[in-house]
């Protein structure tokens, strides 16, 4: 009976991982986002379902180039996104299957149009400013006199602001880079009157033992404390728990960055501008505002963009 039952077991060991976990797996250990997790598990389910199943090591240049003219022709997707499906396919076959495969380095890529970014006046920016208020109003205002993108606003940890300094450290931001950014000082009162809000949220929520918070990397073993220290919390909290989709663990995230989206939306219509304004506008408009200030263009790119130093955390 004994040898009945460990035969089986031994066979479901020595099972390989399926393709999407091994692609899981390779995403991780290079350290990729969760975002780019998704996106590139989805596109390659889309390839593989788009040739009938088939596996793409038994595929190549005619599948890839088929899949990409379909999404253009019938699915008339945007360049980006025919891009992104690419970058997913590359990474299959180059990091997961290991597979040389020169033909898809000479794949043609959609070319991305040049739009000019729209860009909000003063007196805009300030009609849409004044219709916000609360956290989305405080995160709007942080995005204009910053600089800072979306996502780096919604990560922004307790740590990361420093208000004797008047700075705002940048973790991860594009290109995996690091910078600091200027905190204006009309809003450090009300970031301040922010985290002591946050901190009264934190306290409940280390009473109740759900204090934990993601951390980046392999800090979680590097700091074992660290996910329920003060220091680490994100700013700007979501309102409820939920599930980890990596390790599973029930915890307060940071919170949704389509709430923000949808409050800026709403102010830009009850300000009665007709441009296509997003909280990525207010971005565009700090630095055009610094220009026609007479900063020269390298002091604003610093400020803006990217500070080529790595700050050790």
């Amino acid at each position: 009976m004994f040898v009945f039952l460990y035969q089986p077991f031994m066979s479901y060991t020595n099972t390989p991982p399926k393709l999407l976990d091994q692609i899981r797996d390779r995403i991780r250990t290079k350290h990729y986002s969760l975002r780019t997790e998704t996106q590139y598990v989805q596109w390659i389910k889309r390839f593989i379902l788009f040739h009938d199943k088939r596996h793409p090591q038994e595929m190549g240049a005619a599948e890839v180039e088929a899949f990409l003219t379909h999404l253009a022709v019938v699915g008339k997707v945007s360049a980006s996104t025919q891009n992104q499906a690419l970058s997913a396919l590359l990474f299959l076959y180059k990091e997961v299957l290991s597979i040389d495969l020169p033909w898809l380095d000479k794949v043609v890529r959609a070319k991305q149009p040049q739009r000019l970014p729209v860009v909000l006046t003063r007196t805009e920016v300030q009609a849409v400013l004044t219709r916000m208020s609360g956290t989305y109003g405080l995160m709007a205002n942080l995005l204009y006199g910053t600089g800072m993108r979306l996502m780096e606003c919604v990560r922004l940890r307790v740590k990361d602001v420093d208000f004797e300094r008047e700075e705002i450290l940048i973790r991860n931001g594009k290109g995996a880079k690091d910078r600091i950014t200027l905190l204006p000082k009309s809003l450090a009162e009300p970031l301040q009157a922010h985290l002591l809000q946050r901190r009264t949220l934190f306290d409940d929520d280390s009473r109740s033992g759900k204090a934990s918070v993601y951390l980046p990397d392999a800090l979680e073993r590097k700091y074992p404390n660290a996910a329920t220290d003060w220091a680490w919390q994100y700013i700007f909290p979501s309102g409820s728990f939920s599930i980890d989709p990596r390790s599973g663990v029930e915890r307060r995230h940071h919170i949704d960055e389509k709430l923000l989206q949808r409050a800026m939306k709403k102010a830009v219509q009850a300000s009665g501008i007709t441009k296509l304004a997003t909280p990525h506008t207010l971005r565009h408009s700090f630095a055009t505002h610094l220009l026609d200030s007479g900063y020269d263009i390298r002091t604003i790119q610093e400020l803006a963009s990217v500070i080529r130093m790595r700050i050790p955390r």
